[in-house]
């Protein structure tokens, strides 16, 4: 890009006095997603918060910034049942008034690029992955153990609504950045748009290289169906490796019902935990098709190998030369695994096993600090100062006719009516010339 040599310094002028908003469908985890929303505010400091839904957790960890939530909070009982009121997500998202803004920057997986912005405002939508669950992952989500009876029904109703809004508001994005060539990919499919990609920012200066290796694999995540985590409680309680899982969610009864004495459930835990336990793994295991996956990238700031699903996000996050014969583990970050299947993954811990000893915690190590929050910071802020330069000079005509002073403007419109009238006076002359000839 043009700007891309610019210095973050000469930015800072420029950005310092934008009106910012910054919208989310949904504030009420604090994981990978609301992550990018606090590198953003680091950015854009005096940036507002737009969610249709906000937890008072999550309205406390975002403070000082100004939160504004739609009717959907207000409704009694939402903070129970606000996963169940998708359908009414566009209609949510379209009563925000941003139009004092010069910039919003909307953020996917999920609806948030519905809302609605005036021809000076100029929207960025930052998009993980179009809707996972109503494109890419539909059938999945329909063959999941919660789908049964009304809701299947109810939800095939609410997917086909959502994909046809979803399409339809994706023209009122001015520009999109893809997290991942994974989620571009699913861009230029689903849109039709072509996207710059800006990789999502991963915090990994808190990585750090431990002397001590634990006897325990560790996966961490959501516990929801399209995660897969159930492919790492079955693979190593089949193989009976210690595995601790890290996450709650929808899935834990289900998970605990499948998992054998080897398996430990650690639920939610603390970032000081997370890194702690990261830093003693002998190795993540990933067995998700994510869009990007920040997780494989943090483990790796450790220094620890991933043995991942080889599909989505994963493929640029984890550096794997083979699984053949000239598979060579110091020059990789992990192994991959071919199949969602137990088998599959359990075939792969065992290969993982053989060469365990060969894969270098430094390498490993650098490879994840080329993925940093400040990389991130400085591509999307020549990003975005390139697209208000082009924005800026593509509105100046039209800002020049309509902004005109009060003391001018009596002499520009008698101007506009005095040369009206002499054109319309030739006009007339003209036409009686032709009448006479």
């Amino acid at each position: 890009m043009e700007n891309s040599k610019v210095p973050m310094r000469e930015h800072k002028a420029t950005i310092k006095g934008l009106r910012v908003a910054i919208v989310h469908h949904l504030l009420v985890n604090y994981a990978g997603a609301e992550r990018v929303i606090s590198t953003l505010l680091e950015i854009f400091p005096q940036a507002d918060l737009f969610a249709t839904f906000a937890t008072e957790e999550m309205i406390a960890r975002f403070a000082p910034h100004r939160v504004v939530t739609s009717f959907l909070q207000r409704l009694p009982g939402s903070r129970h049942y606000y996963r169940h009121l998708l359908p009414l997500l566009p209609l949510a998202l379209e009563q925000f008034d941003l139009r004092s803004y010069d910039l919003v920057i909307s953020q996917e997986p999920g609806p948030a690029k519905g809302v609605i912005t005036s021809p000076e405002t100029f929207h960025i939508n930052y998009c993980h992955m179009p809707m996972r669950y109503v494109w890419d992952l539909y059938h999945e989500y329909m063959g999941g153990q919660e789908m049964k009876g009304l809701t299947r029904l109810i939800f095939t109703a609410v997917a086909h609504y959502m994909r046809v809004w979803d399409l339809a508001s994706a023209s009122r994005v001015d520009s999109f950045v893809a997290s991942s060539n994974n989620a571009a990919h699913r861009i230029r499919k689903h849109y039709r748009r072509e996207p710059v990609v800006i990789h999502a920012p991963v915090e990994v200066s808190h990585g750090y290289l431990s002397d001590t290796i634990g006897n325990y694999y560790l996966t961490v995540g959501r516990l929801v169906d399209y995660k897969r985590i159930d492919l790492a409680v079955e693979a190593c309680t089949r193989i009976r490796r210690p595995l601790r899982v890290v996450g709650d969610g929808p899935q834990y009864k289900r998970l605990k019902e499948l998992a054998g004495p080897s398996v430990e459930f650690l639920g939610a835990v603390t970032d000081a935990q997370l890194h702690e336990q990261y830093a003693h793994a002998r190795a993540l295991l990933f067995p998700g098709n994510e869009d990007f996956g920040i997780v494989p990238l943090e483990a790796q700031s450790f220094g620890r190998p991933v043995i991942a699903y080889g599909r989505g996000g994963a493929l640029e996050t984890v550096k794997s030369t083979s699984v053949s014969e000239n598979f060579n583990p110091e020059m990789s970050t992990g192994i991959f695994f071919g199949e969602q299947q137990v088998e599959s993954l359990a075939s792969a811990i065992l290969r993982f096993e053989s060469v365990e000893s060969k894969f270098s915690p430094t390498f490993i190590h650098c490879h994840a600090q080329q993925f940093d929050v400040g990389h991130f910071k400085s591509e999307m802020t020549n990003f975005i100062d390139h697209c208000l330069t082009e924005h800026r000079k593509r509105m100046g005509p039209m800002q020049q006719t309509a902004s005109f002073d009060s003391e001018s403007g009596c002499e520009c419109a008698m101007k506009r009516t005095e040369d009206i009238g002499s054109l319309s006076r030739k006009m007339g002359t003209i036409q009686a010339n032709r009448s006479k000839s």
